[in-house]
């Protein structure tokens, strides 16, 4: 018997007039497990349905949100950290290492600005000593791309808190903002921190798997799809998962080359695949094909960017994921939305366009520019807004899976 909903206009009616009903339904759902404090879902659309092809629990983009929506963010931030702790006032965020990325300091900058508005104080610290040698002080002066001006402080671990190496500024946190996604793990025993950190310390990249993630949203997209009788088809790709791969020596490439031609064996014709590096971040570690032929035949340049990310992280596992050709543009670039969640509510997004790129392509890769999207606005029956009403829907759904990827990875 076919669904109810059974095409990509039957979805977006569906999620436009019963707006209300679905995140009561989510609401719920979120209630059960900690959500991440923050996390950023990057949503495809195709001609036939939507859905997310990464999740990220230490976002890097939060300079890319409209004003309004950083104010939602902020009531967000307030009503998260009244659950985890009252009259929170101080607060630490552990930020990245790459501190000359003058954009990644423009996304820090509104991020602890919008912390802030929720009503507390915000230093920036970090416990990676090698950030302080070239200036052989306990404080580094920084200035972003936009020209707003920021500190971070040194910092080490004492007697399960952490301590500011600079004499004139004491720390004395409640909570501490994790924003290092620690592909390349910070030296900390974060088994001896006493002071509550989120989101995890213990679900970076180093442990985390795309595979796991995937895994964990297809049980929860069809777990939504049955109760509101919608085709599960509609809210996510096709997907499977290879172990134990060298891109460097080639180990393991022909059993990849046959998943990929078995996976597109279940698509239509013409269709293509991405093959990701289950550890990947930063839009790294990503290959887009179209044949197993072509993974058996990658020259040492593409194995290569295959084979190493960002922080010297070797891939070994890989996720074969349907690709979703956009049909999303901006100024006629080939573009795809990112939803940015605080504590499991959709927040704020933008739009990522790639004029260098095509509609299949990994669009998260040089000559990439950005359009703020302002979700604040979403209200049922308003017609005008369905494309981002059903992005945010699909993020809650990503963001969902992730609170249940975390209960396992913590295990």
């Amino acid at each position: 018997m076919p669904n109810k909903i059974s095409s990509k206009a039957d979805l977006e009616q569906f999620v436009c007039h019963h707006w209300n009903d679905i995140n009561n339904w989510l609401d719920l759902e979120q209630s059960k497990l900690p959500q991440p404090l923050t996390s950023s879902v990057d949503v495809r659309e195709s001609r036939t349905k939507f859905a997310p092809v990464d999740h990220n629990m230490y976002p890097a983009g939060f300079n890319n949100l409209c004003s309004k929506d950083l104010l939602h963010c902020a009531d967000r931030f307030k009503e998260a950290f009244q659950k985890i702790r009252p009259n929170i006032k101080r607060i630490g965020l552990l930020p990245e290492s790459h501190t000359k990325n003058k954009f990644y300091l423009d996304h820090l900058f509104k991020l602890k600005s919008t912390i802030e508005m929720a009503g507390t104080e915000v230093i920036i610290f970090s416990p990676d000593q090698e950030l302080f040698l070239e200036v052989q002080q306990p404080v580094i002066q920084l200035e972003s791309q936009s020209g707003f001006h920021l500190e971070i402080h040194q910092a080490v671990e004492e007697g399960g808190t952490f301590v500011s190496l600079n004499p004139k500024m004491e720390f004395q946190f409640d909570l501490v903002v994790l924003n290092h996604d620690q592909s390349n793990p910070l030296p900390v025993e974060w088994q001896k921190i006493v002071t509550p950190v989120f989101p995890s310390p213990l679900v970076g990249w180093y442990k985390r798997q795309k595979n796991l993630h995937f895994k964990w949203y297809k049980k929860i997209a069809d777990q939504f799809a049955s109760q509101f009788d919608i085709d599960p088809d509609l809210i996510q790709a096709h997907f499977s998962a290879v172990e134990n791969i060298d891109f460097n020596t080639k180990e393991g490439l022909d059993e990849l080359a046959n998943q990929v031609d078995q996976l597109l064996h279940t698509l239509p014709p013409e269709s293509s695949v991405f093959v990701k590096a289950s550890q990947g971040t930063y839009g790294m570690g990503i290959s887009v094909v179209s044949s197993g032929e072509e993974i058996r035949t990658m020259n040492r340049k593409v194995r290569n960017k295959m084979d190493i990310g960002k922080n010297k992280l070797k891939f070994t596992s890989v996720l074969i994921q349907e690709g979703i050709e956009t049909v999303v543009k901006y100024d006629n670039a080939p573009a795809e939305v990112t939803i940015y969640l605080v504590d499991g509510k959709s927040s704020g997004g933008f739009m990522r366009a790639n004029p260098l790129k095509g509609p299949q392509a990994n669009l998260n890769a040089q000559g990439m520019i950005y359009q703020k999207l302002c979700l604040s606005d979403i209200k049922q029956d308003s017609d005008h807004k369905i494309k981002e009403a059903v992005y945010s829907i699909i993020a809650r759904l990503s963001t969902l899976a992730a609170s249940y990827e975390m209960k396992e990875l913590m295990e």
